[in-house]
């Protein structure tokens, strides 16, 4: 099988590093590296953790690395939830000393708004993959990897879980200390595929791994949280809630009403099972333009 001439310029680095999001492509990934199926062996993997993700996600994490012979890291920048629940403050210097300006809350997630003149908006904002998972992990690369300040040679090569199916979301590295591999491209394997290697060489199926709240859910994912995992699913509409009453307390942004499902209503609301409110119907990481989420 040839390689695809877009990864024609991968070359060898000094360092083979993973990103691992512990769902099903990242864990494939990890898992076949263990069984010299992709090589080299990388040197370590890095987890990001947002703090937000369902327990059988770091349940998965855990069977995972008793499962590979590379060292397995986990990194976070916070606590996603609460961070987008946190109002902020603005203070400016005046002559008399400092007054107290606007209130404000940090657009972190993908929301969806209605404007007020009800028109309904695309999912506004996104800081969370850039924040919560790319910087954590591009911090412990430079620690562990020995990065020097403006480095400009590539040194490390830094795995990615995407599969052929989800080819639109690869995108190079941005920083020249590192060049991005995705070895299920290489292989032209899917996420089916990939579901087909898991249980052919006798391991369990990994979760799917996203924060439980996660406005890029499909309602087949919703559907699946409200029936299978009634417990988030909870969490997931006093979350709605919250960052609704949050949002009206800034004085900033409060110009529309926010919500998590792009049908513009409150979670406990929307029926996912008559087509009256039908919202996403695919899982929609191929909005997640940098490819390091859901993996």
């Amino acid at each position: 099988m040839n390689t695809p001439s877009f990864l024609s310029d991968i070359t060898p680095t000094k360092y083979n590093v993973l990103s691992l999001g512990a769902g099903v492509q990242s864990s494939t990934l990890a898992l076949m590296a263990a069984k010299g199926e992709i090589k080299p062996m990388p040197d370590f993997a890095i987890f990001a953790d947002t703090q937000a993700e369902p327990e059988e996600v770091y349940d998965w994490l855990e069977y995972l690395k008793t499962q590979v012979p590379f060292p397995v890291y986990t990194v976070t920048n916070g606590d996603l939830t609460e961070d987008s629940l946190t109002l902020t403050t603005k203070q400016r210097e005046t002559g008399k000393g400092v007054k107290v300006g606007e209130t404000y809350i940090r657009q972190l997630i993908p929301l969806f708004g209605i404007s007020p003149n009800g028109k309904k908006t695309a999912a506004i904002g996104r800081k969370c993959t850039a924040d919560y998972k790319i910087r954590p992990i591009h911090k412990k690369i430079k620690e562990l990897c020995n990065i020097k300040r403006g480095q400009k040679e590539a040194t490390v090569t830094q795995w990615i879980g995407i599969s052929w199916d989800e080819l639109q979301r690869m995108k190079d590295s941005r920083d020249p200390w590192a060049q991005h591999r995705w070895p299920l491209i290489e292989k032209r394997m899917t996420r089916a595929q990939c579901l087909s290697w898991m249980q052919s060489n006798g391991y369990p199926e990994p979760p799917r791994s996203a924060c439980f709240y996660c406005p890029f859910h499909s309602d087949e994912e919703w559907r699946r949280l409200r029936d299978k995992d009634p417990t988030n699913f909870a969490k997931a509409i006093d979350f709605d809630k919250q960052i609704r009453k949050t949002f009206k307390q800034s004085n900033e942004q409060m110009r529309m009403e926010v919500y998590l499902h792009n049908s513009c209503k409150p979670l406990s609301e929307v029926d996912f099972d008559s087509d009256e409110d039908k919202g996403q119907q695919v899982w929609d990481f191929k909005a997640e333009c940098e490819g390091m989420c859901g993996l």
